[in-house]
């Protein structure tokens, strides 16, 4: 944020909804959100809780995928599905809770949408011996019962969403018992929550400053890493969302880029579905980033809080809002989008070929990461370029299973 050329767009405070947030969030998360510093020292138990979750994670080279595409581009990517909950999402989860604890709340409750966001907070609080409690997703909760019962055995109560637990998912149930529900209920039905119970608080799963903040970790080993084998990234690639596995993955390189400390043009490409195309299809402005509007507006490319978006397997992609910070390296020409098509064939069909050149298996949300990876790197075949490749493998398939088997028959 201190090396954007011009101030980021703050909330609306109407209807007092910004004085609100201190009874939602987390009091240290809100004086990070609206944070100017560079650097945020980030505690010692947080430290030895990432060392504990498998950190600093490797960054990878696709010497099988480039072998099976023969392009001349070299390929890299950051393994972030080597997480115990199997995604990027503990990075900030463990912070969050961490404070969460420090200012002496006894529960957490938040929403989740794919599910690794609801499994990283059950499995923090579960460490730090905090109540917690997952507003799920409906369509996904149905999907998904193993990471349902993930999210259990680290102690944690999972409800579908919208639910009867809160009034404005009963509100939702009254109209339409079988509602499949979205990521903007359930963060609506969990700010609900937070509000109306003073021992719990709301960890954010995703768009706010302070989340891509915690998630930057991941962006600053990769710089790190790429220093060792002297490589400057052509391309940088992450699937998008909300933006905090993109922001994580890109923010420290976009402000090397911002400070003037690299002189090479470096790309970076955010991978969405056509099913919440935001940063391709949205627009910039004001809106809520919660179905219920309890929340103060934010300034991002949104397809507005009231878009209905058709089902995907990637459902963690599924919301209807960027964040703002993303928003604005958009809006300004750092960042670039690109989006895939609905029925997710094309997507599903590079996550085998990675599956079958590098040999693990991506989750859903990854693969359109992977698909751009590997359309980057035949346009370079075309062109005959070497370009430098690196994307963000932000969590692992293997909960995701019968996506695979719906998707490529087998």
């Amino acid at each position: 944020m201190p090396d954007l050329p011009e101030k980021l767009p703050e909330p609306l405070n109407e209807d007092g909804r910004v004085e609100r947030l201190k009874d939602i969030l987390i009091p240290e998360c809100i004086k990070q959100e609206y944070s100017s510093e560079r650097w945020v020292r980030i505690p010692e138990e947080v430290r030895e809780l990432y060392i504990r979750a498998g950190r600093p994670r490797p960054l990878h080279r696709a010497v099988g995928l480039e072998k099976m595409l023969k392009t001349p581009a070299r390929l890299y990517y950051k393994r972030e599905d080597l997480s115990p909950t199997g995604s990027h999402k503990v990075n900030t989860a463990l912070a969050q809770v961490y404070y969460a604890a420090e200012s002496g709340y006894t529960r957490v409750v938040t929403e989740t949408g794919a599910g690794q966001w609801g499994t990283a907070v059950a499995y923090a609080a579960s460490l730090m011996g905090l109540k917690s409690t997952i507003y799920w997703v409906r369509e996904a909760y149905e999907w998904k019962p193993d990471r349902r019962r993930f999210m259990k055995l680290y102690g944690a109560e999972v409800l579908a969403s919208p639910s009867d637990k809160t009034e404005f998912g009963k509100s939702i149930l009254k109209h339409d018992p079988n509602h499949e529900g979205t990521l903007g209920i359930a963060i609506s039905e969990a700010a609900e929550d937070a509000l109306k119970n003073p021992d719990t608080i709301y960890p954010v799963g995703s768009v706010l400053n302070y989340v891509l903040m915690h998630q930057t970790i991941i962006g600053l080993e990769v710089i790190k890493q790429l220093e060792l084998i002297g490589e400057v990234p052509d391309i940088m690639i992450g699937c998008l969302g909300g933006g905090s596995n993109f922001g994580g993955f890109t923010l420290p390189m976009i402000g090397k880029v911002l400070r003037k400390e690299i002189d090479k043009k470096i790309r970076f490409l955010a991978a969405q579905s056509e099913a919440a195309p935001n940063l391709v299809k949205g627009t910039y402005s004001y809106d809520f980033p919660d179905t219920a509007k309890i929340l103060p507006k934010i300034k991002g490319y949104t397809l507005t809080h009231s878009f209905k978006m058709p089902s995907i397997w990637a459902e963690g992609l599924r919301y209807h809002m960027a964040s703002p910070i993303i928003s604005y390296l958009k809006h300004v020409g750092l960042v670039e989008a690109v989006a895939y098509p609905v029925d997710e064939k094309a997507v599903f069909e590079a996550a085998r070929m990675f599956i079958q050149a590098e040999g693990f298996l991506p989750a859903p949300e990854s693969s359109y990461a992977i698909r751009a990876m590997i359309d980057e790197a035949l346009k370079a075949k075309e062109g005959n370029k070497e370009k430098i490749i690196v994307a963000n493998i932000s969590g692992h398939g293997f909960l995701d299973l019968e996506a695979y088997s719906k998707l490529l028959n087998i």
